[in-house]
């Protein structure tokens, strides 16, 4: 990992030490509670990510690849984005440190919009994310056909600081938050799965909140 950017590496290994000495600890049971079991609810929204970020100078020279398994691949400005129709919803954020945060206000493209852009081959059963500074975040694609999953990049009626993963971002709501990755610049369709950033050290590959899928039981 050598070739890594000079992220925060207290951070990350704080992250992996938690995750390590979890692993094989027993899940709860599934609840339809909002509030998802371990969680409190706040009413702020904490900033965590890797120590880089995109400067405001940089949204508009953004770009998005579209890659992968797909019949038709491209690179999307953000302008681009936003003419296929972005929706408002209306969703909370699980973090894996343990905060929920209800009722955030998001704008952004339908992930079935990116699909029928994209038109992925029947093969294509994963979407991996990359990001700006180099992060990556593995999702299944049929988490992704469920409510509310967007390509963001209006939070609160207002572009995506970079401190909350703008310009543009995943929001997953089912899911726990690092899947839900910040400065998106690439959304690969594969036919295999690829662990992301936090699963190979030790987070878990699936990530639901309510049966408490933080970490990796390998």
């Amino acid at each position: 990992m050598s070739d890594e950017p000079q992220y925060n590496q207290s951070y990350i290994r704080a992250k992996e030490q938690q995750a390590a000495a979890h692993r094989h600890a027993d899940g709860k049971a599934d609840s339809t509670d909002r509030l998802p079991p371990g969680q409190t609810k706040t009413s702020g929204f904490p900033i965590l990510d890797l120590g880089i970020r995109p400067s405001l100078a940089r949204y508009p020279q953004w770009i998005l690849e579209i890659s992968g398994s797909v019949r038709s691949p491209a690179q999307l400005t953000l302008l681009q984005l936003k003419q296929l129709e972005g929706e408002k919803i209306t969703a909370d954020f699980h973090c894996v440190t343990r905060w929920s945060r209800y009722d955030l206000h998001w704008k952004g493209i339908p992930f079935q919009k990116i699909i029928d852009y994209a038109e992925p081959s029947d093969s294509a059963q994963f979407v991996i994310f990359h990001s700006f500074d180099k992060y990556t975040a593995n999702v299944p694609l049929g988490e992704l056909l469920k409510p509310n999953v967007i390509v963001a990049y209006e939070l609160e009626a207002n572009q995506i600081p970079p401190e909350h993963g703008g310009p543009i971002r995943m929001i997953i709501p089912q899911l726990y938050g690092w899947k839900s990755a910040k400065f998106l610049t690439g959304i690969e369709f594969s036919e295999k799965d690829k662990p992301g950033f936090w699963e190979v050290r030790g987070y878990s590959n699936r990530a639901q909140p309510w049966i408490e899928e933080r970490y990796s039981d390998d």
